[in-house]
């Protein structure tokens, strides 16, 4: 049976995507795309470096699952479900299965190898692409790279505007409106990889995911009837997104929808920022300016006389990562990066400039005054 396989590439280091299943490694390249350079490969060119093989086998998923519940193991919590490992610390073996999501893994930290195996296609498909992140984010950590919470746009000469702020503050906000109106790439609307480089700047990286929108924010950016336009015509959003936002945008909503005080948003594709709304995607830039947004409703975009400035909190770490603790062996240091990299990292972003700044719901005039502010663009 042929194979099918996706390498996926970030500052010098790679991750293969292997499956018999081209739904699989279609999934894997469609998620990660342009951001971390998703590209097709022949399996039988696949022979040395870090690789996720995954598996569709209900047989070997049954053989998988007795390998582990067999022997002693713990049981944790890992992506919102009941996972079960044994460690085979002398055979350098981690074996794990997920009962309720039909999964079952197999990894060799120190040879760079992990499988996946499952009953059906979806589940495997989400498992390998998470856990092919999971594996490149251990390679950039352990290379010196950090992780920080903030949403990044990159102008075309490289230099990079970063949002940081609380959950809420207004990041995405930020970063699509200099996206959508100014022709800058987007690079990431919730965290980026940075690194100090040796030319006394900061570098940063993407970290693909999803990307949440708010309907009152997609509506102002005047996407919501393109959402809505692609919907009909038989596409899909991201499958995390609840049916509800779904039905709200075929039915032309446009007011937010709430859940016990959390918002229920739009889950875009990385790939249908450029193929729906024609936003490009950045791959890399270095750090130029800071920006610390407030929302208000009514507000006339302005800067303010407000402190601000990074701190630890705005970097990711084991604490803020513990949806996916390391129980693979993937990553090998603190979630977020080590404490010299972030340290190194905040010295350098310290003496950038920073903007305190109050945006309103327009978002043309929002974009204008970022873009005025920044001088990014």
């Amino acid at each position: 049976m042929k194979s099918h396989a996706v390498r996926l590439e970030s500052a010098g280091h790679s991750v293969t995507v292997v499956a018999a299943e081209r739904a699989v490694t279609d999934w894997s390249g469609r998620y990660f795309g342009p951001w971390w350079k998703a590209a097709t490969v022949e399996a039988q060119d696949v022979c040395a470096g870090a690789v996720v093989i995954a598996e569709v086998d209900h047989g070997r998923f049954g053989d998988e699952s007795l390998a582990v519940t067999r022997v002693a193991h713990r049981s944790v919590g890992y992506a919102r479900a009941r996972l079960l490992v044994a460690e085979d610390r002398e055979a350098g073996l981690i074996r794990a299965v997920s009962p309720e999501d039909g999964l079952a893994y197999r990894s060799e930290p120190h040879a760079g190898s992990l499988l996946v195996f499952g009953c059906e296609t979806e589940p495997v498909a989400t498992a390998t692409a998470r856990l092919a992140r999971e594996m490149l984010r251990g390679l950039l950590l352990r290379d010196g790279w950090a992780v920080l919470h903030a949403s990044a746009v990159v102008a075309e000469d490289g230099r990079t505007v970063l949002t940081l702020g609380r959950k809420g503050a207004g990041k995405t906000t930020t970063a699509l409106a200099l996206a959508g109106r100014h022709g800058c790439g987007l690079l990431a609307n919730d965290r980026v990889f940075v690194r100090a480089n040796d030319r006394g700047g900061v570098d940063v990286l993407p970290w693909p995911s999803a990307a949440a929108l708010g309907l009152g924010l997609l509506d102002a950016l005047g996407w919501a009837g393109i959402c809505r336009e692609r919907l009909e015509a038989g596409e899909a959003l991201h499958p995390t997104q609840d049916r509800r936002v779904t039905e709200a945008l075929l039915a032309g909503r446009r007011e937010p929808l709430w859940e016990g005080g959390k918002e229920l948003k739009v889950q875009v594709f990385p790939d249908q920022f450029p193929g729906w709304f024609g936003v490009p995607l950045a791959t890399e830039g270095q750090a130029a300016a800071l920006v610390f947004p407030r929302i208000e409703a009514g507000a006339a975009p302005a800067e303010e006389d407000a402190p601000c400035g990074l701190g630890e909190g705005d970097f990711m770490s084991g604490a803020t990562e513990d949806r996916y603790p390391d129980v693979f062996g993937l990553v090998g240091v603190d979630g977020g990066g080590t404490e010299e990299a972030r340290r190194a990292v905040a010295e350098r972003l310290a003496e950038l400039p920073h903007h305190s700044v109050v945006l309103g719901h327009d978002v043309g005039a929002n974009a204008d005054f970022l873009a005025k502010v920044t001088g990014c663009v």
